[in-house]
């Protein structure tokens, strides 16, 4: 946690213990070709890696990088405090859920919306709101990918549209990704695949999560998708079997491949006998 944040009142939902480590067995067969540039499979108990192709190359990771996002929003105070949308949270594009200034939300349940359905504008509310600023909530978030050990990562947005100045490797999103798993509540918005959202005028809209692992493995639980023209397809994903946890990271693949990547990887992790 960056020095002087608050911590959440709700700390026994969102710190909970580590995982206790795994012993981080590797599969005994190779793991399978992959069209992405850059990949990572992590044991999410040891943290050993299993498989990196260009895990340490920087780049662009799009809306993944609202992982590190939602870290910072659980650990910046209440989480159940209330947040007034300003103009200026509209002023992104392209994935945005259409909150209007002045309407009033949770911290709580901006954020689930955030990982479900990765909008830009509730990515802007919440970063406003914790850090005052996007600029000082971006400072929040470079703060805590250093103390995560997230050596080549600078962020200046909370959403992850490009600009010149933010990347990230897989490797660093393979950190993030186990730091964010050890939260129950971030797990269970990551592993959400539908949700009902409320706008303050009654109006509710039926949400659909991103990540489309989440319906064809049946263990996957997550984690977050991300896409832009500069990063290409993007998805970090996760799973549980057995007594096994597995993180994938695929970066810069393309559509279809970003999923057949992300199974392949997944299931190689997971479901091949180890050694």
């Amino acid at each position: 946690m960056p020095k002087g944040a608050k911590k959440s009142a709700t700390a026994k939902e969102n710190k909970a213990p580590a995982p206790q480590p795994l012993p981080g067995p590797i599969p005994q067969t190779p793991p399978p070709p992959v069209i992405a540039e850059s990949a990572i499979v992590v044991d999410l108990g040891s943290g050993r890696v299993l498989y990196a192709k260009n895990a340490d190359v920087v780049r662009p990771v799009a809306s993944t990088q609202k992982i590190v996002t939602a870290l910072c929003v659980i650990e910046g105070g209440d989480i159940d405090k209330q947040v007034t949308v300003a103009a200026s949270d509209s002023q992104c594009e392209p994935t945005n859920l259409g909150i209007k200034a002045g309407e009033t939300y949770s911290r709580r349940e901006l954020l689930k919306v955030l990982m479900v359905k990765s909008a830009n504008d509730v990515g802007r509310a919440l970063a406003r709101d914790v850090g005052g600023s996007q600029e000082n909530f971006a400072a929040l978030m470079n703060a805590r990918a250093a103390q995560l050990g997230m050596r080549q990562s600078h962020f200046v947005n909370p959403h992850g549209l490009p600009d010149p100045q933010q990347f990230s490797t897989a490797r660093d999103m393979a950190i993030a990704a186990r730091q964010a798993y050890r939260s129950p509540l971030l797990r269970s918005y990551f592993a959400t695949k539908e949700m009902t959202f409320q706008f303050n005028s009654g109006k509710t809209i039926e949400l659909e999560n991103t990540n489309k692992i989440l319906k064809t493995v049946p263990y996957c639980n997550g984690m977050k998708t991300g896409t832009t023209n500069a990063a290409g397809r993007c998805l970090v994903c996760t799973g549980e079997l057995g007594n096994r946890a597995a993180a994938v990271v695929v970066l810069k693949s393309n559509t279809p491949n970003v999923w057949k990547d992300s199974e392949k990887l997944l299931r190689w992790a997971l479901e091949t006998p180890t050694r």
